[in-house]
């Protein structure tokens, strides 16, 4: 037999419902019955705000480069310190050809933001170049370091200078990249653009294929050391040799605008460079699409710069991500939400 639960309760009786005198049982089960239903619509609610609250992580898709530079590493640092200090939020460093093909997918909303050389982000918001058609509304988050356009062969090559390029087989970068635009734009001004045989590898493919005497040299633009670079020094039997070429940057800005500096690889930078080789340095920035939310702008910088210590046990390059750069280093307009960081760091920016 089921037992009656039922509590009762005294209150007066209602003559019109013709209730007696005396009192009028209320059964417990009644109000345990609007509790469940209460339990129900809460326990139904949580359920659908479960895959809300999952929806609101924030992804985020990074442009880096090929997995034998330094963008790529560095890249997915930035991921890491994004993912690991900004709650809510979740950044994957993609591989890619680099400068121009990261421009190209944050104009076309495929990457939120991304590595480049100033010379491709300058082009693509001009319009000029590979952007002729396509160009992109572009700005700096950050003014990264300077990338240093590397010429190399190997010892015996019969390769001594630059203008040795003539008549040989050589790499002038992946498509798409910027190593690719700065290459031919220096083989342009050394009067020997039409007398190569071009290969357009990744430098870890360029690397491979010098040692495997399939080419006779590279031009690569990245940072110092570059992993690939620091392989072909380390293969046995082979000695590497950087090429100087820093005279041809007066006739880069002449053509194509205040874009380049004299630089040099300093000496020990790879294993049997046993001297300063001169160079021309091009910066290397952080950009966004302009539509970026100036809250997400500046989240980016504040984060990266506050574990800028993360990025430097990621490469060492990171050391030269400076408040001194961002104000002179880029061709192209600042975002707001970055410049509103920098600014109050005390960066001051030309009007």
């Amino acid at each position: 037999m089921r037992r009656d639960r039922s509590r009762r309760y005294t209150r007066w009786p209602d003559p019109d419902r013709g209730e007696a005198a005396g009192s009028v049982t209320f059964l417990e089960e009644s109000v345990n019955m609007k509790r469940m239903l209460t339990g129900v619509l809460v326990g139904a609610a949580l359920c659908l705000a479960g895959p809300l609250a999952a929806q609101t992580t924030t992804r985020l898709a990074i442009g880096t480069g090929g997995t034998g530079g330094v963008y790529y590493p560095l890249g997915g640092g930035m991921a890491s310190i994004l993912s690991k200090h900004v709650k809510g939020w979740e950044a994957t460093a993609e591989v890619t050809g680099a400068s121009v093909a990261n421009l190209q997918l944050i104009g076309q909303g495929k990457q939120d933001f991304g590595f480049t050389m100033a010379d491709s982000a300058y082009d693509a918001t001009q319009g000029t170049g590979k952007f002729k058609s396509h160009p992109v509304e572009a700005r700096t988050l950050m003014v990264l370091y300077p990338n240093k356009m590397q010429a190399v062969t190997v010892a015996g090559s019969g390769i001594e200078t630059l203008a040795d390029f003539k008549g040989k087989r050589i790499s002038t970068g992946e498509p798409n990249s910027g190593t690719e635009v700065m290459a031919l734009r220096l083989l342009e001004a050394a009067g020997i653009a039409k007398d190569v045989s071009r290969e357009r590898l990744s430098v870890a493919e360029g690397v491979n294929a010098i040692k495997d005497r399939k080419i006779d040299g590279l031009i690569w633009v990245g940072g110092v050391p570059t992993a690939a670079l620091t392989d072909l020094a380390a293969t046995p039997g082979l000695t590497i040799k950087l090429l100087d070429h820093a005279q041809y940057a007066d006739a880069l800005n002449k053509k194509w605008g205040p874009l380049y500096v004299k630089g040099s690889v300093a000496a020990g930078s790879y294993k049997g460079q046993d001297k300063d080789v001169g160079n021309i340095d091009v910066w290397n920035l952080l950009v966004a699409d302009k539509k970026m939310s100036d809250d997400m702008a500046y989240t980016i910088v504040k984060t990266l710069m506050e574990h800028k210590d993360e990025l430097v046990a990621v490469h060492r390059e990171a050391k030269n991500i400076t408040l001194e750069a961002q104000a002179a280093g880029s061709p192209i307009p600042m975002h707001p939400g970055a410049r509103k960081y920098f600014e109050e760091r005390g960066v001051k920016f030309p009007n």
